[in-house]
């Protein structure tokens, strides 16, 4: 028996190293599934990488794929649902070197603690 996928990612690279001004984030959503409802403490620009879904708005759904990019606000509620056939796979640039996420009910992984940021 094999275990369900879920959404996977983490701080590929974030201030407190090399970094001063910036944290960048990597993480794919497999076929099906969603990220989780959430808001972040900076604004976010997110590049699609590959496959195809719904980014779910404050300002409503609207499609992504490979290529798009889209700039969050600071606060604007926002998650990901991957409607295509392979992993939805995702950049996502924050500008700041300190992110959290404050995730709703429905979470990443799940089991993830209501508040993730980054490790600066």
């Amino acid at each position: 028996m094999t275990s369900p996928r879920i959404a996977y990612g983490g701080f590929f690279a974030y201030g407190g190293h090399d970094a001063a001004d910036s944290v960048l984030i990597t993480f794919s959503i497999p076929p099906g599934k969603r990220l989780g409802k959430h808001v972040d403490t900076l604004e976010e620009t997110q590049y699609f990488v590959s496959g195809h879904g719904v980014l779910i708005r404050d300002s409503g759904a609207v499609p992504v794929k490979q290529g798009d990019l889209v700039v969050l606000a600071v606060g604007e509620a926002h998650d990901l649902h991957n409607t295509g056939s392979e992993d939805l796979r995702v950049i996502g640039f924050f500008s700041g070197p300190k992110v959290e996420q404050h995730w709703d009910l429905e979470r990443w992984g799940g089991d993830t603690p209501a508040v993730t940021g980054s490790p600066s």
